[in-house]
């Protein structure tokens, strides 16, 4: 039996290891040195020959003193450091939480991401964030947002449900951005009772021509179930991986599917889909088991 001595060490020992662990998730590591997650894969009907190195930084959530623009252009150096033929931004670059000490303006964080630099160039879409947190936007039910006008000022181009196209050593492929999945706040004084969105799958992929491979930048994951077989790869954030992952398993996903596109590379009906981590967290500053990440995609 155990003694009232035992238990009170017991319960002790509990509670310290409760706040350290704490501790650890919410000052610890949020901040800790960027982890490079890499996959090398050969996507469907993806042409002999075309070897192709994107890289990928995903909710970076700039705040203060999460993620400065310093520690964002640390991050840049880090991707450019990687080599990449292509570097692609999957939104949400404003902050996604009140816990913070400070604000970064968009105009500061869109000069730390500027440093970014790839032979094919550097292009971006926009996440829920973006929108959310822009007034303007929200009010008029429109864009263009803040994080729009930031990113192309500084000569990021934002694709918007738009398609471009781009060439290595001969072989054309094709990027395609969706336009944000859950721009619109609900707003019940204009009869909006749910998120709404501007995305345009279909619209946005009738802007290729030709059968050369598509890789499509979707900020939530969940349209991957609308996806077709025709687009060889997509690229999502939003999940942050749950922030919070226990044996490959996040409690809380904010995906209409759970843990089905919480993490990782998804593998569905000979499609491919990779989630990244990100960088920084939204609600609470708290990441467990899920570090800050940038992605490296060996493709070919």
């Amino acid at each position: 039996m155990i003694t009232r001595r035992g238990f009170l060490r017991l319960v002790g020992g509990s509670a310290f290891a409760m706040v350290s662990l704490g501790a650890y998730a919410v000052g610890i590591e949020p901040m800790l040195l960027t982890h490079v997650k890499r996959y090398t894969l050969t996507p469907p009907h993806w042409p002999a020959g075309l070897k192709l190195r994107v890289v990928a930084l995903a909710d970076i959530h700039a705040c203060r003193p999460w993620m400065t623009p310093e520690r964002i252009a640390s991050l840049a150096e880090e991707a450019n450091a990687l080599q990449p033929d292509l570097v692609v931004l999957l939104g949400d670059y404003t902050a996604g939480t009140k816990l913070v000490t400070g604000r970064v303006e968009v105009a500061e964080w869109a000069e730390a991401l500027s440093g970014l630099k790839a032979p094919l160039g550097v292009l971006s879409i926009l996440g829920n964030h973006d929108w959310w947190t822009d007034f303007f936007a929200q009010r008029a039910e429109a864009g263009p947002t803040q994080s729009r006008k930031a990113l192309e000022h500084v000569g990021i181009p934002v694709l918007e449900n738009d398609v471009v196209r781009l060439e290595k050593e001969g072989h054309g492929f094709w990027i395609a951005g969706l336009a944000d999945q859950l721009a619109l706040l609900p707003n019940k004084a204009k009869g909006r009772d749910s998120f709404q969105g501007f995305d345009d799958l279909d619209g946005t992929l009738a802007k290729v021509s030709g059968s050369e491979p598509i890789i499509l930048l979707a900020h939530e994951p969940d349209i991957f179930t609308k996806v077709p077989w025709r687009v060889s790869l997509t690229l999502s954030g939003h999940t942050h991986g749950g922030q919070v992952r226990l044996f490959g398993y996040s409690p809380v996903v904010p995906s209409d599917y759970g843990n089905r596109f919480a993490y990782g590379h998804v593998v569905e009906n000979d499609r491919n889909l990779i989630v990244s981590g990100g960088l920084g967290f939204s609600i609470i500053p708290v990441r467990f088991g899920v570090r800050p990440e940038i992605l490296q995609i060996d493709l070919g």
